[in-house]
């Protein structure tokens, strides 16, 4: 177990790309500052992180930390899953969503005071056929747009945020419907939806707190099922969900689980998992993980 208050050497693992101007010096900098030391380990993403970490984890550390963004996080957390070793976060991403939800400081300096200070939580997380997710898993519209943005990234040579625009525009153009089949507290629906979402714990999707959750150890997992849509009702939806007027109850068929099953066409389909779209063999089978993750978060509050 971890000291209330760790000092010393704790290993970092930054992924190289994230935070824009925030590299290992100032990662050590900040470290330095609260009186630690990040042992630094710089990667890509990925496979680079899978081999570092099975270096780390040999040595079997107290602590590591996630310096990146819900990717990388993920990526990670994954690995500590029901052991003693806590995960510490560097929210260095372009959105944050699981540091935001901890209630952490998103600035670098307030991330490692949290670090410095030692508290820590245990929270639930999400699995789908063994693949982890802290915040959300999807189906349907989300992979899709994921797919062609990082495609046109590649044979268009688009920045990333051009490209992103490029392909949530042609999918909301074009929604293409999906046909599951879920197996869900021993009833089985059969849907038809552009966009299938699982959240780690309940999930907001209205108003000014949309997406956002109120606790991360209430040990359910959220499914929410968007109601098919015609092109114009699709982008009549963004446009409401972008100014704060999304209904949930009208939007989508909601309710939660500890888990189900999702079946459709086919022997595969793109699940994302906390931003990252892989091609996953069909049926699904989602389930949350009670409490199995130790991490650093601030001390005042009840976890969220």
């Amino acid at each position: 177990m971890p000291d209330s208050n760790p000092v010393g050497s704790i290993p970092v693992v930054l992924n190289a790309k994230a935070g824009a101007g925030t590299g290992a010096a100032a990662v050590s900098e900040a470290f330095a500052r609260q009186g630690l030391h990040a042992q630094l380990h710089v990667c890509e993403a990925g496979d680079a992180i899978d081999g570092m970490l099975d270096t780390l984890l040999a040595q079997r550390p107290r602590i590591v930390v996630a310096g990146g963004g819900d990717g990388t996080v993920t990526s990670v957390a994954a690995r500590l899953l029901d052991s003693d070793t806590v995960l510490g976060v560097l929210p260095l991403g372009t959105l944050n969503h699981f540091a935001k939800d901890l209630e952490l400081p998103l600035e670098l300096d307030g991330a490692a005071r949290v670090i410095a200070d030692g508290a820590m939580r245990t929270i639930d997380v999400g699995e789908v056929d063994g693949r982890v997710f802290l915040n959300n898993s999807s189906l349907g519209l989300y992979p899709r747009i994921v797919v062609d943005r990082e495609a046109a990234r590649r044979r268009l040579h688009l920045g990333k945020w051009p490209a992103l625009a490029r392909a949530t525009w042609r999918a909301l153009r074009a929604p293409h419907a999906l046909t599951v089949t879920l197996h869900v507290d021993g009833a089985t629906l059969r849907r038809r939806t552009p966009f299938l979402f699982v959240g780690n714990n309940r999930y907001t999707l209205q108003g000014l707190e949309a997406g956002r959750r109120e606790h991360l150890d209430g040990g359910r997992l959220s499914l929410h099922v968007l109601r098919e849509q015609t092109p114009l009702g699709f982008l009549w939806l963004a446009l409401r969900t972008l100014c704060g007027r999304m209904s949930t109850a009208r939007d989508f068929e909601s309710r939660t689980a500890a888990g189900f099953q999702v079946d459709a066409a086919g022997d595969a389909i793109d699940v994302a998992c906390d931003g990252e779209v892989t091609r996953v063999p069909l049926p699904l089978r989602y389930r949350v993980r009670p409490r199995a993750l130790r991490v650093l978060a601030p001390a005042t509050g009840e976890a969220r």
